[in-house]
């Protein structure tokens, strides 16, 4: 699905690097790999949604019932702005096998060490043994792209406020790292030219069409919203 920029294996060293000169600190504990200011810090945990991928739950997911693709057994997404890997797992745990996109090496490490942390827990291991983490270039890597995925999830950082105090937290550390999406049209061709059956974008419930661009049809939540582009194959 593209080529890894940064070995995994060398991850965690780049990410500290590239942690000190944004000004912040990684920190390895017993829970797990952490992003620190000195005095906010945040990691990635997985745990808290084994609840939503309970399968009653996980059917009244709102990204579950806009990634559906008829008639695709084994099907296969792209997940181009992976982040923390939240919306990952769901598909994940929803039978996809996901290929995780991430740029940033320290938000990648972040993500690396909660798949690694969630493998061990039973509740999630079948989904993300799954999950693929692919550290680089998203936009490239769709570009070139041959093993066309049945669909690409596209969560660009969107600059709108947030009422929420825990979504704040986080946004303001991993914003040090990483800005609103500056090229929303090579995002969106990029998907394109990968040619899957389907991509979908995630935008705040009331945030405009990514790239401008109206989709075929939207699921809409309280918050969200999945903006839905079917394409022929």
């Amino acid at each position: 699905m593209g080529n890894e920029a940064i070995d995994i294996a060398r991850l965690e060293e780049i990410a500290e690097q590239e942690a000190r000169i944004a000004g912040l600190l990684l920190v390895r504990d017993e829970g797990g790999l952490s992003l620190s200011d000195g005095d906010m810090s945040i990691r990635g945990d997985f745990t808290r949604m084994i609840p939503r991928l309970k399968p009653a739950n996980l059917s009244r997911e709102l990204l579950a019932k806009a990634a559906r693709v008829k008639g695709c057994e084994k099907p296969v997404a792209f997940d181009a702005t992976a982040g923390l890997g939240e919306d990952s797992l769901l598909l994940a745990a929803a039978g996809f096998t996901v290929f995780l996109h991430e740029r940033n090496p320290v938000i990648a490490a972040l993500l690396n060490d909660a798949l690694e942390r969630a493998a061990l827990e039973r509740a999630l291991a079948d989904a993300t043994a799954r999950m693929h983490l692919v550290v680089g270039d998203s936009v490239q890597a769709l570009r070139e792209c041959t093993h066309h995925p049945d669909v690409v999830l596209l969560d660009p950082m969107f600059p709108g406020r947030t009422k929420s105090a825990a979504v704040k937290k986080k946004l303001q550390l991993l914003q040090r790292l990483e800005h609103p999406c500056e090229d929303e049209q090579a995002l969106l061709d990029a998907a394109f030219a990968a040619h899957p059956r389907k991509i979908v974008v995630k935008r705040p419930q009331k945030g405009p069409y990514l790239a401008g661009r109206k989709p075929d049809y939207s699921l809409e939540g309280k918050a969200i919203r999945f903006d839905c582009y079917a394409l022929p194959r």
